[in-house]
Parts: structure tokens; sequence; C-alpha cells
């Protein structure tokens, strides 16, 4: 760690001799106060633009540093101007830099020239720096005293009611700190207490049908009512499509799958056609018809039959034998 202490020599008295450095005979500043007498301090200036030194004309870049001697020549107002003389360091040759305060810049004086680098936003046309509407003419002093008027009147209508209005606001939630205190807390507890109730019937219900216990249930409202009656409506309509979709599906099938009835029904219309010499073509048809109808009869009611099919060699035996 670096060490702060200071020595200070027996004969050293601070009435006499004030510091350590008037004690010692040196300057605050070392070394770069040693042209103080003469108003000159050395500071580490750096160049502001491009220039070419006087005596060796070489090119010296912007941001070069140098340990330059800074002196005050006058004043632009109550601006100082500054000096700053400084050495090339690729020669023997001096170059003085001064600020100028009116324009805002600095100025080579001498032993160099600056490179003119300088864009004019007027020749690609922008406006001055300093300058928004050149086409703006002379203030008008009545057009100045209209919007001081107006600015006037804006304050007294609109600015200071604002601010009465806001101090009385004011004042009236600080005039009783405790009562509103009071009035807070009260509507503070009222409201836990309603929340611990809503908590504890949420509990109960979750218990009572075995819900989770991170499932956060809503509020009952009007507006809860009536979005849960219009969720199970449409809940309930889809469930229905569901049905008769299924429903249709499955007559489906039953009208393609034929039943042995009706297979056995049409070997019999294809027998009879076949040996239908004997009749005429009339009553073919209409006995293929019948049968058709009765198939299709019988396919619509297959469910029955499909859930005990009856026995035919216990039927045949009360029936006519056929020929």
């Amino acid at each position: 760690m670096q060490g702060f202490n200071k020595y200070y020599p027996p004969d050293f008295d601070p009435q006499k001799h004030g510091s350590l450095n008037a004690y010692r005979g040196k300057h605050a500043l070392g070394d770069r106060a040693r042209k103080l007498d003469q108003g000159i301090l050395i500071v580490r200036f750096e160049l502001p633009f491009n220039i070419w030194c006087g005596t060796c004309n070489n090119h010296i870049g912007m941001g070069v540093r140098y340990n330059a001697e800074k002196k005050k020549i006058g004043n632009y107002y109550s601006t100082p101007i500054y000096s700053f003389r400084c050495k090339c360091h690729l020669c023997d040759g001096w170059f003085e830099i001064q600020t100028d305060p009116k324009n805002t810049r600095y100025v080579v004086v001498s032993g160099a020239r600056q490179k003119e680098e300088e864009w004019d936003p007027e020749e690609n046309g922008g406006f001055a720096v300093h300058e928004t509407d050149p086409n703006q003419g002379p203030v008008d002093p009545l057009a100045a005293l209209e919007k001081s008027t107006a600015a006037q009147n804006h304050m007294n209508n609109v600015q200071i009611p604002r601010l009465e209005a806001l101090q009385n606001l004011s004042d009236h939630y600080s005039s009783d700190p405790y009562a509103h205190s009071l009035r807070v807390r009260k509507r503070f507890r009222e409201q836990k207490k309603i929340d611990k109730a809503r908590e504890e019937a949420d509990e109960r219900i979750k218990s009572t049908y075995g819900l989770p216990e991170t499932l956060a249930l809503t509020a009952e409202n009007e507006e809860s009512v009536v979005k849960a009656k219009e969720e199970w409506e449409q809940a309930r309509l889809a469930k229905a499509e569901r049905e008769a979709v299924k429903r249709r599906k499955i007559g489906a099938e039953i009208a393609v799958v034929p039943s042995p009835s009706s297979s056995r029904l049409s070997r019999r219309a294809a027998q009879s056609r076949a040996g239908g010499s004997s009749g005429g073509d009339a009553v073919s048809a209409l006995r293929a018809k019948i049968l058709g109808n009765t198939a299709r009869q019988s396919g619509s009611l297959g469910g029955m039959g499909r859930m005990k099919p009856p026995d035919t060699r216990s039927t045949r035996g009360g029936l006519v034998k056929r020929v």
C-alpha cells in the first residue's frame, strides 16, 4: 500500500513556511511551473486539426500531443484568450496556436499553417450552424409583446389555477395523517378478511372435488357466470355434434354390410329369376322389388338381428314343407 505520510523537518514552522513546498522552495506543480513568473504554465496540448510545420514543412496529424507553453494574452469580453506555443517534434521549430472565443475555434498564429478541411453547410444545401431560417426577418417588437402577453394570460388562466388545485389537494391529504392512516388500515383489514374467506371457500371446493392445489379458481361474479354458461353450452353442442357424426357413420356401415337374411332372400330371388320360364316378366319384377324392400328393412333393423340370430331349425318344423 502506498504511503501518504509526509516528513516534516524539525525546523518546519507552519506559521512561517505555510507548506512543505514553500519550505523547500518548490511549486506544487513541479517542473511545469518553472516559467510561472513569466505567466507561462506548461500543459499537455493536443492539436485540434491537421497542420504543416512552417520550419520542416512536415505534416502533423490532428491529435498529436505536445508540452505547450500556455499563456493568457487577452480577453474577449469576459472570456480569456490563451496562447499555446509548441515545439515541433520533427525539427527545432516552434509554432503558436491561439483560442478564438468569438468564432469558437482555434487559430494558427505563427510557425505552421492549418489544413483547410472546413465544411460549409450553406454550400451543400443546408443552413448555418446558428441559423435555422435564413428568410427570417428582424424581430418585431409588437410580435414579441403579443407573445409575452399570451404567455402571461396562459399563466394566469391555466398554470396558476392548476398549481392552486394541486396545492389544495396536497393540503387535504396531509392535513390529518393519523385519520388517513386509520381509514386506510381499516379498509385493508376488511379486504384481508374477504380474501381469507374466499381462500377458505376455494380450499373446500378443491378438497370436495379433488382438484389440484395449484389450480386458481376464479371469483364468482356475473361476468364469470355468463362466461361459464357460454362455455358449457358450446361443449354441449360440440358433444351432440360428435354423437350425430358417430350415428351417421354407424348407419352407413350397417347399410354397406348385408345381413344373412338379406343374402338368403337375394339368392332366392336369383333362383326364381333363373327358373322364371313359368311366370311372366311382370311377376318376376314385382317379386324382385318386394325382396329388395324386405332386404332394406331388415338391414335397417340389423342391430336387433345382431343381438341374437333366430333359430331357423326350430321354426322350419312349424312351416309348410316346400316342394
